[in-house]
């Protein structure tokens, strides 16, 4: 299939997605008539630079199923992915490492396609600070010879402050831009790498998000890769992290969410 030919490449190291693939809507408005939907991973990969993947937050899937899916999209693209839930609520994170080290055993089999592992803690999540800092220490730097990339997605609005910017910081780990009135939104560069995710999408803009946002959201990205912490963005800390190129991972997700496969491929174009 022709469609299937080209695909686009990171700009600057930038890398733009939605959150998974399979979504009835987008059967009318991003995939081709027609397409068997066994193939629509195949196809997304290849209009996209990046996906991020929901469905492991509930349940880890089979090492033969992550090394199907690294096999279907073609190089250069990545999957970020949600470790486990009952990891993240467990009572005793400190206690974690067993848990830890399967999902992650299995993950491995996306090969070179694994981008960054997302930790998410919810709302009404009450953590405690020594034994989320005890967490993150059990968190690996690579696994199979390979580096890997942790991101914190803590939704506690009562933990996340300057001290969570600074551990983050200490342990080279991302934490969520969050472009949402629903979640905590902080701009503050916290690795060697950016994690985004617009969360803004409407149903009445074919793109989910104007010309002019694009721009800007393009603009910004841009700004994270070469080093920079957009101005325009809220913070917590009082400094900002020392400036050096950086990978920047930006996600359209949920909100209008038919529209986030046109706003990614719209802002690949921008970029």
């Amino acid at each position: 299939m022709e469609l299937f030919d080209e695909h686009p490449r990171p700009v600057e190291g930038i890398r733009v997605g939605i959150g998974g693939w399979t979504f009835a809507p987008w059967r009318d408005n991003f995939y081709p008539k027609g397409l068997v939907q066994r193939r629509e991973l195949e196809y997304a990969s290849r209009k996209l630079t990046a996906i991020e993947v929901n469905g492991t937050y509930y349940g880890a899937q089979k090492p033969a199923t992550y090394a199907k899916w690294a096999a279907e999209t073609p190089e250069g693209f990545v999957f970020s992915a949600k470790a486990p839930m009952r990891i993240m609520q467990s009572r005793t994170l400190a206690k974690t490492g067993p848990q830890i080290e399967d999902f992650l055993g299995g993950i491995a089999s996306l090969g070179d396609r694994l981008g960054p592992i997302v930790w998410q803690f919810d709302a009404n999540q009450k953590i405690q600070r020594e034994s989320f800092t005890e967490f993150l220490s059990l968190l690996p730097r690579e696994i199979d010879g390979r580096a890997l990339r942790h991101v914190l997605d803590v939704r506690d609005p009562n933990f996340v402050d300057a001290d969570y910017v600074a551990l983050a910081r200490k342990h080279n780990m991302a934490t969520v831009f969050t472009d949402s009135d629903e979640h905590p939104s902080f701009g503050d560069v916290t690795a060697d790498f950016v994690y985004a995710r617009l969360m803004r999408s409407r149903s009445d803009v074919p793109t989910g998000y104007t010309d002019s946002e694009l721009s800007t959201w393009a603009k910004r990205a841009h700004e994270w890769a070469k080093g920079a912490q957009p101005d325009a963005l809220p913070t917590l800390a009082k400094d900002a992290a020392p400036k050096r190129k950086r990978d920047v991972f930006v996600f359209f997700i949920s909100a209008a969410k038919e529209r986030n496969p046109a706003a990614a491929m719209a802002l690949i174009g921008n970029l």
